[in-house]
């Protein structure tokens, strides 16, 4: 026991001779040396005039979609479309399976149908003198209320089949037979391939010009497609946030399009000056665009929103400021707060 007592007492002096049992402090490294500067050119933000022509981009949408879900509780017994499936207008697409509605049902009917006996018994009593007015009334009225519980029960009876609200294709199915089905819960999608619009915002400067009725150019990159759209609806009132409008235009029918396709938009300028930076600082990003902004020697990254394209130039909707600096090199792999390094 002594030695192993001497040799506790020794392990606890080497640990006491180490730094970090010394109690020294080591500062993690700032966050600023984990990011590297990087070499970047950088070029202001131009206020110029946006032309005589502008172009607005947009989205090919279905005039009718619905989002078909149930209204009662119960399992899917059968499903007879599939996702692509073209349908008729009332054609069955979901069967559910509901007792309690099948049982409330039945008990509506039964209790219908004896009210309906007691109304014709009294009413012969009643011919014989053998019953009263009163009697009848309140027989007549046990009925009404008999026949308004058979039509409550029939409707959410006739809810556990849903049928189609018109002719389209199923573009997305979230169920199938065998799950439970429950009230706002989507299970199917549909939408009319044959009636499509685009959807597009409109700065708020050229609202004023536009018109439902008014005939637009438009171009569809992916159908390859021109065309000329009919203006179908203006919002009365600009977004201001984005500072725009939402646009719908409808699209004379073609075999080429298709809901989510990408489109084009030629507008008439106003004249008013507008922001435009080179092409190259706009990055791409999903349905959006970013570009990153030079601020006190560091990378800011913001969403912007583009407009016309005129050259090497790029007007900018939303997102930036004219005072601003963008960077147009070595901005691809940019992070947000990273060090630059700005080169003239």
């Amino acid at each position: 026991m002594p030695r192993l007592h001497t040799y506790a007492i020794a392990l606890t002096c080497a640990l006491l001779m180490l730094p970090g049992c010394k109690g020294e402090k080591h500062d993690p490294a700032p966050r600023d040396k984990a990011l590297a500067a990087t070499q970047v050119k950088i070029a202001p933000v131009r206020l110029n005039a946006a032309g005589a022509q502008i172009e607005v981009l947009g989205t090919v949408t279905p005039t009718d979609r619905a989002v078909i879900a149930a209204k009662v509780t119960g399992t899917i017994a059968r499903m007879p479309v599939g996702l692509g499936s073209s349908v008729k207008a009332g054609q069955l697409l979901v069967e559910i399976h509901a007792d309690e509605i099948a049982a409330k049902l039945s008990q509506a009917r039964t209790q219908l149908e004896q009210a309906k006996r007691n109304l014709d018994r009294e009413s012969r009593l009643l011919a014989k003198n053998a019953s009263t007015p009163e009697t009848v009334k309140t027989m007549e009225e046990a009925h009404r209320m008999a026949e308004d519980g058979y039509r409550e029960a029939k409707t959410l009876a006739g809810y556990a089949n849903i049928t189609a609200p018109f002719a389209g294709q199923i573009t997305a199915k979230s169920a199938n037979a065998g799950d439970l089905a429950t009230p706002g819960l989507p299970l199917l999608v549909l939408e009319n391939n044959r009636r499509l619009q685009i959807v597009t915002d409109v700065p708020e400067s050229l609202m004023v010009n536009i018109h439902p009725g008014d005939r637009l150019p438009v171009h569809i990159q992916a159908a390859d497609l021109d065309a000329t759209g009919v203006v179908a609806e203006v919002a009365p009132a600009a977004d201001p946030a984005s500072r725009t409008a939402q646009m719908k235009i409808d699209l004379a029918p073609s075999p080429k399009l298709r809901s989510g396709q990408f489109a084009r938009i030629a507008l008439a300028g106003d004249g008013a000056q507008t922001l435009f930076i080179p092409a190259a600082a706009v990055l791409p990003f999903g349905q959006m665009d970013r570009v990153f902004v030079a601020r006190d020697n560091k990378a800011e990254l913001r969403l912007v929103r583009i407009g016309q394209r005129r050259g090497e130039m790029v007007e900018i909707l939303s997102g930036l400021n004219p005072d601003e600096q963008v960077v147009i090199t070595n901005n691809s792999h940019l992070a947000d707060g990273q060090p630059l390094d700005i080169k003239p």
